[in-house]
């Protein structure tokens, strides 16, 4: 099992970037992807990005291409989420989540085994 700690949520005007952070800890050498995914109020939790532990090969949701940047430190465990040119739209929890699932796409939340608490993103118009 891994344990998955978000950190760097907030309040941000509509152009503002975030970046967000995820710690993981625990069996984390069995991962082989690592996602954020987010959900705004009355709506399905939705796939935004994810990397691969060992390659680095990253995958975004369309909303976000161009916009956002998942990357990791191996060294710390940690995946980091940059979120630039935010706007309204993006306003959600977001989630980070590990996945063990080789061969499952990246894209899907069925892919993933362990979530985090989650982390607010409000963006302001």
């Amino acid at each position: 099992q891994v344990q998955l700690v978000e950190s760097g949520g907030g309040l941000v005007q509509a152009g503002g970037s975030l970046r967000l952070s995820c710690a993981a800890s625990g069996r984390t050498f069995s991962s082989y992807f690592m996602g954020w995914f987010r959900q705004a109020p009355g709506k399905e939790r939705e796939f935004a990005a994810a990397i691969t532990w060992s390659s680095g090969n990253t995958y975004y949701a369309d909303s976000v291409k161009g916009r956002f940047t998942i990357s990791r430190d191996s060294a710390k465990n940690t995946v980091y989420l940059q979120m630039n040119s935010l706007k309204p739209e993006d306003t959600a929890v977001y989630y980070c989540a590990a996945g063990r699932r080789v061969g499952q796409p990246a894209t899907s939340l069925a892919t993933y085994d362990d979530w985090g608490q989650g982390t607010q993103v409000t963006v302001s118009s």
